[in-house]
């Protein structure tokens, strides 16, 4: 069978390779012919996918989504079935994943098939139970289809426990070398630049985040042999960054020591960095020792709010002072500090939004990242707000961080997006900060990427044109 495997074009301001695609084809190329197609990388737009599906002419397509791609993701997939009503098409990713039976839904007619959470282990038995004539669904892992009856039948998904049996991503079907200076992180040391992971799963109960509803709360991790040997082969290729883009890389401190203790071991020429970032309980002097000398540069931590209220509503289990003083630690060891926060928290005031924009630039970081809240569909912030009838305000044709598809009661959407203005200028307009990171950009095409962030973060509003 042919199969072409899509990330679909968004807004998104980084462009790398997609490890989950990666990572699937891998367990299915040794019986299939696989392609996998970056729509941002290759700047494709849903109109043009008609030529792609053309061109490669594969038998079925499987598109990743996540909420913020629904849109794009339907129309995509009304283009190409009404123009191939013959290819079978799939859909998975993080927002099946959180609301399985309805996103199908949302997506039907032009979605034959959907995967929920990890389909590492489904997806092989799919496409073998496809080419069957018996085609018995019944029992593939995550499959999301419907039956005869027309009733949606909804598998219940499994979690991958030996990550090492996954093998490599197939690196030869987006390779990373070819990948542009738009990175997760935005600024880089060295270049080119690879994803990898080292664990799945987040044990942790943000009510905002919906990383546990794809990967499970349950910890697993590569072996550290298996980390050296990726990261090996990679760098022979060529690569030499990496970004390590686990949901909890430092959840496990004596792990994440051993994996940082192999790496140096390695003895290469290269950078590491956190994009996703981590965790700051989960950190001490030893860890970022062994940061520093592995080769990491720059180190991000999810600080979200300047107010310990709405710290506790998040369940961030921590407090503005803890982070203080973690931060205060990071620095001592020499690190470069980045941050994420979020204005627009459900209940949040516009003094808690300010307190945390103060923060920011109390705490001596070099960056930071001002996110509007997003209700994710799944995450217990968004079933709180289906219960008070909030969730009928929200903006889902422009459902992206920078647009403040939802605002806390009381607040406007223009009033809303004037504060992450607000928060990004007068952080960045500060003349240390703004110094330290025009001395970052690396060439006159990483700058460009940097200015369309910019537009992306700053000046657009909900309606997608410049404010």
């Amino acid at each position: 069978m042919k199969v072409l495997l899509v990330k679909p074009n968004n807004l998104a301001d980084h462009i790398q390779p997609s490890l989950g695609l990666g990572y699937l084809a891998t367990q299915i190329r040794k019986d299939h012919d696989v392609v996998i197609y970056d729509c941002i990388k290759e700047n494709t737009s849903n109109e043009e996918m008609k030529d792609v599906v053309a061109k490669h002419d594969p038998d079925l397509i499987g598109v990743q989504c996540y909420t913020f791609d629904t849109p794009k993701v339907f129309r995509m997939l009304k283009i190409i079935k009404e123009a191939f009503p013959e290819k079978i098409t799939v859909v998975g990713g993080a927002h099946i994943s959180s609301i399985p039976s309805e996103s199908f839904e949302q997506f039907h007619p032009y979605v034959d098939y959907a995967f929920n959470s990890e389909s590492e282990i489904g997806f092989p038995k799919f496409l073998s139970a496809l080419e069957s004539k018996e085609k018995v669904f019944d029992g593939i892992e995550g499959l999301i289809w419907k039956n005869q009856e027309g009733k949606i039948v909804q598998n219940p998904p499994a979690f991958v426990q030996d990550l090492d049996a996954l093998g490599f991503p197939a690196w030869d079907l987006m390779p990373p070398e070819t990948y542009p200076e738009s990175q997760h992180g935005a600024f880089y040391e060295k270049f080119p630049i690879a994803p990898i992971m080292t664990t799945r799963g987040c044990p942790y109960s943000c009510k905002f985040c919906s990383a546990p509803r794809m990967s499970g709360k349950q910890l697993r991790h590569h072996s550290v042999e298996y980390i050296q040997k990726h990261i090996t082969m990679l760098y022979e290729r060529g690569v030499r960054e990496f970004h390590i883009v686990d949901d909890n890389f430092t959840f496990d401190m004596d792990y994440c020591k051993s994996v940082l203790r192999g790496i140096i071991d390695l003895k290469l020429d290269i950078s590491l960095a956190t994009p996703n970032g981590i965790r700051m309980d989960r950190l001490d002097d030893e860890i970022l020792e062994l940061m520093k000398e592995a080769g990491q540069y720059l180190v991000t931590v999810a600080i979200e709010s300047g107010s310990d209220r709405i710290l506790k509503k998040m369940k961030k289990a921590t407090t503005v002072e803890k982070m203080r003083q973690n931060v205060a630690l990071i620095k001592k060891h020499g690190f470069s500090v980045a941050a994420f926060f979020i204005l627009g928290y459900p209940g949040e005031t516009r003094e808690e939004m300010n307190a945390t924009i103060r923060l920011s630039k109390e705490l001596g970081v070099i960056r930071a990242n001002f996110f509007t809240y997003l209700p994710l569909p799944g995450t217990e912030s968004y079933n709180e707000l289906v219960a008070s009838g909030e969730i009928e305000k929200v903006d889902w044709n422009n459902f992206l961080f920078m647009t403040a598809p939802y605002t806390p009661q009381g607040i406007s959407r223009k009033e809303l997006l004037s504060l992450k203005r607000k928060a990004f200028l007068s952080f960045y307009f500060n003349p240390k900060v703004f110094f330290i990171n025009i001395m970052a950009i690396k060439s006159f095409r990483h700058f460009q990427f940097l200015m369309r962030r910019f537009y992306h973060w700053i000046l657009m509003n909900p309606a997608g044109k410049t404010a």
